[in-house]
């Protein structure tokens, strides 16, 4: 994703943004038991992604550093469950959920590529 500038997006600022859309997809759910229930599980995965990352970069060795970005990684699935859940249920429009269901696959994408990364790095 990129900025108004159509500069890339630090990954910080990226991870608040999905939190904010999973926020506000949220708040648009119907009342109904099924819908706050899955939108709940939803919305506690979903902005816990951008707090793995922060705690991430505050990490004190490069295993801890993996073991809070796999804890993000985790909770993207989760996320993706609750989002496919909604969508495959017809509660939430595909047009709204898949812009989500995208960028799930493209944080999950770079997280792996960043785990990976250190893990290499670690090898050496």
């Amino acid at each position: 994703m990129k900025d108004e500038t159509n500069r890339p997006r630090d990954l910080k600022g990226r991870t608040k943004e999905f939190a904010l859309s999973v926020i506000r997809l949220y708040a648009s759910l119907p009342k109904s038991s099924e819908a706050q229930v899955l939108g709940r599980q939803m919305l506690r995965s979903g902005t816990s992604v951008g707090a793995h990352y922060r705690e991430a970069n505050r990490s004190r060795s490069n295993a801890e550093f993996v073991s809070k970005i796999e804890g993000g990684l985790q909770e993207l699935e989760e996320t993706g469950c609750w989002l496919e859940l909604l969508l495959e249920s017809g509660i939430v429009p595909a047009a709204r959920g898949n812009q989500l269901i995208a960028e799930v696959n493209e944080l999950t994408a770079i997280l792996v590529t960043t785990v990976r990364n250190v893990k290499r790095r670690n090898e050496r």
